[in-house]
């Protein structure tokens, strides 16, 4: 059973249409020109706006929120960083919460940021000291369902696991086809996470400007990593929530210049952590776009792939002409999407 729909327009990896498109049960696809005949666009219904990719934020922690506040806030899709395995295994099989990918407990040395602060006992923390002992954690989480490994580099908040177990963690993570996040914060924890292979910053470096040699290698394709390519999450709104300030600075001009050097960034905020919405973020959204991460670059770091059983909705189509002033306030804009699924579509038709 299916059911069409012609759109103003959709974004996949860039604008297109008007279109057509087809919806079943457990997917929604657009129809290629070879597939839309005149009998389809006859019967298709009119559906005003735009289709996107779900959003997903790459950085939460649903173990400090309410999870099932998260699609009404206008997310589809979420990476929790850092949450216990056993709920995370829960949540994942619940519809009412947004697409989950995780990585599990959070690893770090002994006495190691965050197993000191309060708010970690609501998650979980693993410490190790050894090659031996990360790779056991790391089977763990694995076995719990995680497809991420966070690991912890904190210098500014007690000690970091040493240069050959973090390399156990990221050598067998690898070896499981999961990608490796680090939360690195001091001096040089950074590039030290760059030369060990991880795949991710949880956050775009803040307490150092990073020098551009080290962001263009970043911002390079590297075999060494599980996609080929190093990332960084945005999470520039937790540096003041709204009021900015010097961390803010620092991270927003790491940030543009990674961007500018072709660096692949994620929309992710660290919800769960201090002031923030629940859901899709209007202050996260504008710091990256202040940041150069513009237009189809927003898009992308805030989009899943393709569309797929879920996507978001906008009932108006952005001016996006560069060249008038009537150009659409694309953060703005974003923010009136809704969550909507295949099977919504096909009850509403």
């Amino acid at each position: 059973m299916s059911v069409d729909y012609a759109i103003d327009a959709y974004w996949e990896r860039g604008w297109h249409g008007p279109a057509t498109v087809r919806i079943t049960p457990d997917r929604i696809s657009v129809l290629p020109d070879t597939q839309t005949t005149d009998a389809s666009t006859a019967t298709a219904q009119h559906l005003p706006g735009v289709l996107l990719p779900g959003f997903r934020d790459s950085h939460v922690h649903l173990g400090l929120i309410d999870p099932h506040t998260l699609i009404a806030g206008g997310l589809a899709a979420v990476d929790d960083l850092g949450s216990d395995p056993a709920r995370l295994a829960e949540w994942a099989a619940d519809e009412t919460i947004p697409e989950l990918r995780y990585a599990g407990a959070f690893i770090t040395a002994p006495g190691g940021y965050p197993s000191t602060r309060a708010w970690a006992a609501a998650l979980a923390v693993r410490e190790v000291s050894t090659g031996e002992q990360a790779v056991t954690v790391v089977a763990e989480q694995v076995s719990a369902g995680a497809t991420l490994v966070k690991v912890t580099l904190n210098t500014d908040d007690g000690p970091v696991i040493g240069d050959d177990t973090l390399a156990a963690v990221v050598e067998y993570a690898h070896s499981r086809g999961c990608e490796v996040v680090a939360h690195a914060q001091g001096a040089g924890q950074a590039q030290r996470a760059f030369d060990a292979g991880v795949d991710r910053l949880a956050h775009t470096p803040w307490t150092e400007r990073l020098d551009d040699a080290l962001i263009d290698a970043m911002a390079q394709k590297d075999t060494r990593l599980s996609a080929g390519r190093h990332s960084w999450v945005s999470t520039l709104d937790i540096h003041g929530y709204g009021q900015r300030g010097t961390d803010f600075e620092v991270a927003s001009d790491n940030l543009r210049r990674f961007h500018h050097a072709g660096g692949i960034v994620h929309y992710g905020t660290d919800l769960g952590s201090g002031d923030l919405p629940l859901g899709l973020n209007h202050r996260e959204l504008e710091a990256l776009q202040d940041a150069g991460v513009r237009n189809d670059a927003l898009l992308r770091a805030l989009c899943l792939p393709s569309l797929g059983s879920t996507v978001s909705y906008l009932p108006t189509v952005p001016d996006t002409d560069t060249d008038t002033d009537a150009e659409t306030d694309l953060a703005q804009w974003l923010m009136t999407a809704t969550v909507v699924t295949a099977r919504e579509l096909m009850r509403t038709r």
